[in-house]
């Protein structure tokens, strides 16, 4: 059985521990109370936004879809990954590292624009090409950041170095449900578009005053506006993912520290024994 004296200070390590996690815990709290508003109030619209593009691009003629829609031969995947720049948050990071890896994109064929210093640093050493680093944008998330990442990523998709966009980040359910999603915005997916045929809406997409130019104004709105939106629902799942984490850490420590005290109370009750029949011995010895 370990000492009192080690039992103690394995206590008190313990206990300073379980504060510091009693203290991220409240702090991701606040913060997550006002980044789970902004994402709540934000997903409709974003949401809608991609529902759109996906069946304005559904409707409109082959010509119009030539340019975004068809796969550019040789030419890199561009994947928009948004992690933490901190960890302590469970298995947050890892499960968006995990969805890029587990996909069906071949990491020689990837270039990845790494927003969050832990999934950067996780995907170069698994030997991905990171093209970009805009790690400090999650620091306080802002329209203008993701404005920026679209237009450094669309200027690449426009001179045929990129084919596909793609965004990986964790989607807000709520406090205690975040999914990692890997969400292809560009070429986009049909099957994403709006289930037209029950409402009815047949008619093809038309443009004024020209298709390229329409386009052209709405494309970097559209990829700039789906990143913004993944953004800040990042953000709010890695700080309830951060809070959930730091609250099991102060529910073990809490653990710990009842079966260190007992461990303890057992040892000096076993001390304590120990002395009186050292005593009760040597008194013996004197009488005889």
């Amino acid at each position: 059985m370990a000492s009192m004296r080690d039992i103690k200070r394995r206590r008190s390590s313990i206990q300073s521990t379980g504060q510091i996690t009693k203290a991220m815990k409240l702090v991701s709290t606040v913060k997550l109370q006002k980044a789970r508003g902004r994402a709540e109030e934000a997903k409709p619209y974003f949401n809608h936004l991609y529902q759109t593009i996906t069946s304005m691009f559904a409707k409109s003629s082959e010509e119009v879809r030539q340019h975004y829609t068809v796969t550019k031969s040789g030419a890199k995947k561009a994947v928009i990954v948004i992690t933490s720049n901190r960890g302590l948050a469970g298995g947050y990071n890892s499960n968006i590292v995990k969805a890029v890896t587990n996909s069906n994109l071949a990491k020689e064929d990837v270039w990845v624009y790494a927003v969050g210093r832990k999934g950067r640093d996780a995907l170069a050493r698994r030997g991905y090409e990171i093209k970009a680093d805009y790690s400090e944008v999650m620091n306080n998330p802002l329209y203008q950041d993701a404005s920026d990442i679209s237009t450094a990523i669309m200027d690449e998709f426009e001179s045929g170095n990129v084919s596909e966009i793609y965004v990986a980040f964790t989607v807000f359910r709520n406090t205690v449900s975040h999914i990692p999603t890997l969400l292809k915005l560009l070429p986009t997916d049909d099957a994403a578009a709006l289930d037209d045929e029950d409402s009815g809406l047949q008619a093809q997409m038309n443009f004024e005053p020209e298709p390229e130019e329409a386009l052209r104004m709405i494309m970097p709105k559209y990829i700039g506006g789906e990143i913004y939106g993944a953004l800040i629902e990042a953000l709010a799942s890695e700080n309830g993912a951060r809070m959930q984490a730091m609250d099991n850490a102060t529910s073990n420590a809490d653990e710990m520290i009842a079966k260190l005290s007992l461990q303890y109370n057992r040892a000096r009750q076993s001390s304590i024994t120990q002395e009186l029949t050292e005593i009760i011995a040597g008194a013996n010895a004197l009488d005889e």
